[in-house]
């Protein structure tokens, strides 16, 4: 289960810098709107300082990391709803993404043009996601009259499921009518699920990226407030989601550096524990539940992405089909484990190596290897 991330915002806030930044995958970008026309996909590791320790430990001949990747889209404005800026275009590439990044301009600089003229955090954000809920709602009238026409038609025992999928979007209508989000609904399992294949874009969770210049990254580690990043984590806090700092100019020159110990350096002189890549990555996983556990031993170390709350077939199954159908047991000991006791044999001696059935619910930093028959 790879993390999925859609990059979107105004033209000319730093989208593709940030992405050509985050993935090391030039991206074209220029001082005009518009200049990212189909989009960019880079695929990411997930920076995780608990693989690299599993490597050290087992010196396997192979370390996987988990991956990440993003999609940078191309900038959309005001009307991007009814087509302006090819808006239409761009925003059907928005539904194929797991979660939405919003890169949202912190900084002034006269040399960049801002499509409004202005910077401005809480209007332009205020434009996307306006934006976003129009695109959402001609999904949903067209989406509805198809459903009304198909009740009309349809038998009795069908009708049942049409009638539950028109209520959920006549839920959702009013908040869309206002450009409000339709994450902000309260919505059953089962109401999500009955207008699953609908695809709102507003339905997906969404956290927000501040783009900032070196100087506002500075400042930003060492605790000194900005108006423009407080709007933006203010707007974000409203929605029960996260805003992420990053400076897209410094992270290209962080991702240039090879050497991991260079690199911490490069952190430490601007007073930063992580780079903007490991922020965003961590807030997303987060924003969407997600927990890494992690196989282990002489041939791999490698870090699997599952959701919170999966079982352990469920787990397996990330690995192979074949483990979940025929799961047997799954041997367990965690992470803090391993570092604790410094090898499996002694992590048995101390009775923390578990032996666990169908009903283990995986934890985040598990090292598992799987027992199963086909």
């Amino acid at each position: 289960m790879a993390l999925n991330c859609g990059i979107v915002g105004l033209p000319n806030v730093g989208k593709s810098t940030i992405f050509s930044a985050l993935s090391s995958a030039p991206a074209e970008a220029a001082n005009y709107p518009f200049c990212t026309i189909n989009p960019n996909v880079g695929i990411v590791d997930v920076p995780d300082e608990r693989l690299l320790t599993l490597a050290e430990i087992f010196k396997p001949r192979k370390t996987i990391p988990a991956v990440v990747e993003f999609v940078d889209i191309a900038g959309l404005v005001k009307g991007a709803s009814k087509g302006e800026g090819l808006g239409n275009q761009f925003l059907s590439h928005i539904r194929e993404v797991g979660v939405i990044a919003q890169v949202v301009r912190c900084f002034d600089d006269p040399d960049i043009v801002h499509v409004n003229n202005r910077v401005d955090p809480e209007s332009d954000m205020e434009v996307i996601n306006i934006e976003l809920a129009l695109a959402d709602l001609d999904t949903l009238e067209k989406r509805r009259e198809r459903l009304r026409h198909s009740l009309r038609v349809q038998a009795k025992v069908d009708q049942k499921a049409t009638e539950t999928a028109l209520a959920v979007l006549d839920k959702l209508a009013p908040a869309l009518e206002q450009g409000i989000p339709a994450r902000s609904v309260p919505l059953t399992g089962d109401e999500r699920a009955a207008v699953y294949d609908c695809f709102f874009i507003t339905l997906k969770p969404q956290l927000y990226v501040c783009n900032v210049d070196e100087a506002g990254v500075r400042a930003f580690a060492q605790g000194r407030g900005s108006p423009l990043i407080a709007a933006v984590a203010g707007w974000a806090a409203a929605e029960g989601s996260e805003a992420v700092v990053i400076s897209g100019k410094f992270e290209a020159e962080l991702a240039d550096i090879q050497d991991p110990e260079e690199k911490k350096a490069f952190l430490a002189e601007l007073g930063l524990k992580e780079s903007g890549l490991t922020a965003l990555v961590h807030a997303a996983y987060r924003l969407l539940g997600l927990r890494t556990f992690f196989t282990a031993g002489a041939d791999e170390c490698r870090a699997w992405t599952i959701r919170a709350g999966d079982s352990a077939p469920r787990a397996a199954g990330v690995i192979h089909t074949d483990f979940e159908k025929g799961f047997i047991k799954a041997e367990v000991y965690s992470y803090a484990d391993i570092v604790q006791y410094g090898s499996e044999a002694k992590i048995k001696e101390a009775g923390k190596y578990r032996i666990e059935g169908k009903e283990y619910i995986v934890q985040d930093g598990d090292v598992m290897f799987f027992k199963f028959n086909v």
